[in-house]
């Protein structure tokens, strides 16, 4: 299986629609009153924590890449991988949510209400800028040195030879079927 890095566009898209989320969410709770800005401290203690024990399994795939550790369950390393990179996204996705509600807030910081929304949505921008970061270290750290199995240079060179030593030893087989069948009827 052959996984690609993570394109920054997918992080600058989700961090743009976040915003306008964000943003959204602010206009309609100024008209509506649905008290739904801002993060309660729950939610970036449990990002960071996610965060952290992605990085972590990384780390590990990390270990086994470079030897350091023998063994290692393939289905581990793929899940480390594709949660890197779901963090990393999700949490541009969610540093433009919380960014959006922040910055829309600003002009009317004076007021408690939104004095303490942009303090928790500036708190969990923070840590959502940080799982970015740990998404993208992930996705680095998951990296896997090439082997010699099929999709490697020294593979792709190995299957031309056994390619092209089995065509020769056809067209050999072929030859001596050939001759055996001229003697045959001689």
């Amino acid at each position: 299986m052959k996984m690609g890095r993570t394109p920054a566009v997918y992080y600058l898209l989700a961090l743009g629609l976040g915003l306008l989320g964000g943003a959204c969410l602010v206009q309609i709770d100024e008209h509506r009153r649905i008290d739904m800005l801002g993060a309660p401290w729950v939610v970036p203690a449990l990002l960071l924590i996610a965060g952290v024990i992605i990085l972590l399994m990384a780390y590990q795939v990390h270990k086994y890449a470079k030897g350091e550790r023998k063994q290692m369950d393939p289905q581990f390393a793929v899940n480390a991988l594709l949660l890197s990179k779901a963090l990393g996204v999700a949490c541009a996705a969610l540093l433009g949510w919380y960014g959006g509600q922040g910055l829309s807030c600003l002009p009317h910081r004076e007021a408690p209400y939104y004095e303490r929304v942009i303090v928790e949505c500036a708190i969990a921008a923070l840590v959502c800028l940080i799982d970015i970061i740990i998404g993208i270290v992930g996705e680095w750290l998951c990296q896997l040195p090439p082997n010699d199995g099929p999709e490697s240079p020294e593979g792709k060179r190995r299957a031309e030879r056994q390619r092209l030593a089995g065509t020769a030893q056809k067209g050999m087989s072929d030859q001596g079927f050939a001759d055996a069948a001229g003697a045959a009827e001689g």
